[in-house]
């Protein structure tokens, strides 16, 4: 998969927005960023973005998205800062007061549909409320307790437990997808 840590900073950038531009604790952002990549598979059948996914101990992770917020990549050269400031406690806040959503050019007009969808429907939980509500089996099937590991999930896990059809060609037309769009980048 080709990580585009700037489309995923930018996502945490538009549930910014969303929250009145006030700063975002980690773990509510990082739960939103894996609900929208669900909720996008489940409408669309591809994830916003292009990483693999965990089940962590405070339920499922998207993985690099999860490493860029801790600092373990360089924010700057990666486009993350240009939207997103470095983890300050355990909040994220916006790179700057001025950002529209304009200036997410990462994200399509679907992305954002998923994500304003996203918000709607837990945009007004508390960090511990999506936890504990990425934590019941009804609603995230696919997240396996790790105890004090990770585990990765497969998508076919996570695309069989949203109904979609013929799992294992959508994951290979993701995959293709995304080595498709690693070409395009790069030119």
């Amino acid at each position: 998969m080709a990580y585009n840590a700037r489309k995923a900073a930018q996502t945490i950038a538009f549930f910014a927005m969303k929250n009145g531009e006030r700063p975002l604790e980690v773990i509510k952002a990082v739960k939103l960023v894996y609900l929208a990549d669900r909720e996008s598979i489940r409408r669309f059948g591809f994830p916003i973005q292009d990483e693999s996914r965990v089940s962590m101990p405070h339920g499922p992770v998207n993985s690099e998205t999860y490493s860029m917020i801790n600092g373990e990549y360089d924010t700057a050269a990666s486009g993350w800062a240009d939207f997103v400031r470095d983890r300050e406690d355990n909040n994220l806040s916006l790179a700057r007061d001025n950002l529209t959503e304009d200036d997410l050019d990462e994200l399509s007009d679907a992305d954002v549909e998923v994500l304003n969808a996203v918000w709607d429907r837990f945009g007004h939980m508390g960090k511990w409320q999506l936890r504990d509500w990425t934590h019941v089996q009804a609603n995230v099937p696919e997240w396996e307790n790790p105890g004090r590991s990770s585990w990765l999930i497969p998508l076919e896990r996570m695309m069989a437990h949203l109904d979609v059809q013929n799992v294992e060609e959508q994951a290979a037309a993701v995959r293709d997808f995304d080595r498709i769009d690693t070409l395009f980048r790069a030119l």
